[in-house]
């Protein structure tokens, strides 16, 4: 943790554990069509991506995600251009690399690079969506929505959640951001935009507490 951040206390790192918990999904890795790299301010989504293509998981990769706030001044230049340059320098090769650099939200993404693949001729049947580890259950609930007809699954880095909180120096941002992400899985449906997700008691316990202690600052207007 950097010096400058807002260390958390063992019971909310034990409350966080159950809610990053929940957001994985367990996906078994098998072979897909193609794999979707989200972007966000996580480069270990491109990492994990190249190390998936390396396996032979996938022929062809999408990133995809331009910017926002949190990524702003991380990747000036846009998600999803920094995540093929650094999928490129882990030996993905630039011709497997397809690009969709306008997304803004998980929706866009799912959207844009189906769109961007129907442009090269791809109409995958299966789909793994690449992303950071507390992102899969949103992510996996808003494509199953917007992308009914394919099979979707989901991968991210294979980190505990200690590792993770080291990996990204501010433990308050990433505590903000599972209570951001657990409020969509739970009110992005009734928008319309992701599938039912079914929330265990003691989650949404946890999630209940941590927004009393202030970890309230991803999540959006009701």
């Amino acid at each position: 943790m950097r010096n400058d951040q807002q260390a958390i206390t063992e019971d909310q790192r034990r409350r966080a554990e159950l809610i990053w918990d929940y957001h994985l999904m367990h996906h078994e890795a098998r072979p897909v069509d193609v794999a979707i790299g989200l972007g966000s301010h996580d480069l270990g989504v491109a990492t994990h991506s190249a190390v998936l293509y390396r396996s032979g998981l996938f022929p062809t990769l999408v990133f995809t995600g331009g910017n926002s706030p949190t990524t702003a001044k991380v990747f000036p230049r846009g998600e999803a251009i920094h995540f093929r340059e650094h999928a490129i320098e882990l030996g993905v090769p630039a011709e497997a690399i397809l690009l969709e650099p306008n997304a803004t939200n998980t929706g866009e993404n799912i959207t844009f690079a189906r769109e961007v693949l129907a442009a090269s001729g791809i109409r995958p049947e299966s789909v793994l969506l690449v992303c950071k580890p507390y992102m899969e259950r949103r992510s996996f609930a808003t494509a199953r929505k917007l992308w009914p007809d394919a099979e979707i699954r989901c991968a991210s880095e294979p980190l505990e959640f200690s590792d993770y909180l080291q990996s990204i120096g501010d433990e308050k941002l990433v505590l903000d951001m599972l209570i951001g992400d657990l409020q969509r899985v739970i009110e992005y449906p009734k928008r319309g935009f992701s599938i039912e997700q079914g929330v265990p008691e003691d989650v949404s316990s946890a999630y209940e507490s941590l927004i009393r202690d202030g970890f309230t600052s991803r999540l959006v207007a009701s």
